[in-house]
């Protein structure tokens, strides 16, 4: 094809049209975007949920990308050097559209927590938050594994072979990837037993912290000097967990050593009035309440003070401690009895 052929002047019209048709669709995309989108949203934000703003946020971007997809598809129709009688063209924009349509569904998984609340409160169906994020991801898996099938049919690939052929490399694959299922087995059963859940405090041999999220894979702890922690979930499973959320109450233990010279009535006067107080103490659990006499220490009397704390919030647990530890202060203080100071006594045999 000579240049002469190529700008004829009915080829620069097609081409000058076709560039036309593109700027259209490109300023539809824009205001679009500016206004239209806009406007929609703000409508969504006035409903008592955020549902369908969620929506809204999902389908938007794939809209933009549509606006492209449509256009270049009419623009086809009059560039002059493509011909889009061609099969390939169809083809590729029937899989734009699934692409599309994909991407939209995809977004909208991240909506999942929000179906499953109100299915919570309208069915009273209790749905585990740790279930949340591994349905989330299958929907994703599974939406993506039927659009690359449905794509792959479009181009008249032969999906039923394929799955033939995955179950002939099955053993291979599962050999190949042994610890990946590993740790999906051992996410499943992190699932079923629910050990922990999401913002539950655990300590295990290898970490001790917040659960933040569980994948297929892994599950993410955010320790105490908050760092992200991702441990395997193989490895977690076979662990021997600790879960500090599910506790009660919570404990607190002590000994206290007071001076060897406190006569037997203070200490028993001392150790009633402990008793008493935290018997009526509001932060002090009532079933299991220990002040006693416990032994004889070398450098003193040592007390033994066993109970539980109503609350297991680990700072509302040090406020109802310390406040307890000044109530003991002022009871020994009022009975004239001394803590126990380490000392060493060292006697001297002189001779005369």
């Amino acid at each position: 094809m000579s240049w002469n052929e190529v700008l004829t002047f009915e080829n620069s019209k097609d081409l000058l049209i076709s560039i036309g048709i593109m700027l259209v669709f490109l300023l539809f995309r824009k205001l679009f975007a500016k206004y239209i989108f806009s406007l929609i949203l703000k409508l969504g934000n006035k409903a008592k949920t955020a549902f369908f703003s969620n929506i809204f946020i999902a389908v938007e971007k794939p809209i933009q990308w549509l606006f492209i997809i449509i256009g270049t598809f009419i623009a086809m129709d009059y560039f002059p050097y493509l011909d889009r009688s061609n099969p390939l063209f169809k083809h590729l924009f029937r899989s734009s559209i699934i692409i599309l349509v994909t991407w939209c569904l995809y977004n909208l998984t991240s909506s999942t927590s929000l179906v499953f609340s109100r299915i919570n409160d309208r069915f009273n169906i209790r749905i585990d938050d740790i279930l949340v994020p591994f349905f989330s991801k299958a929907i994703r898996l599974i939406i993506i594994a039927i659009s690359i099938s449905v794509i792959a049919q479009e181009f008249g690939y032969n999906v039923n072979g394929f799955v033939a052929g995955l179950g002939i490399g099955g053993l291979a694959f599962a050999f190949a990837a042994k610890e990946a299922l590993a740790n999906l087995f051992g996410g499943i059963v992190i699932i079923t037993e629910k050990p922990f859940t999401l913002g539950d405090w655990i300590l295990t041999p290898n970490v001790e912290g917040t659960v933040e999220d569980i994948s297929f894979r892994s599950t993410k702890i955010r320790n105490f000097e908050d760092a992200l922690v991702t441990v395997p979930n193989a490895m977690l499973s076979n662990s021997t967990i600790t879960n500090w959320s599910k506790m009660g109450k919570r404990r607190v233990y002590f000994n206290l050593i007071v001076s060897h010279d406190t006569p037997k009535s203070n200490l028993d006067n001392s150790v009633r009035q402990i008793r008493y107080l935290l018997k009526n103490h509001q932060g002090i659990h009532p079933d299991t309440i220990i002040v006693s006499f416990d032994e004889y220490k070398e450098n003193g009397l040592g007390l033994l003070f066993y109970f539980f704390t109503k609350t297991t919030v680990w700072v509302e647990h040090l406020e109802v401690k310390e406040d307890i530890n000044f109530e003991i202060m002022d009871i020994l203080e009022n009975e004239q009895v001394t803590y126990a100071i380490p000392s060493n006594r060292v006697l001297f045999d002189v001779d005369e």
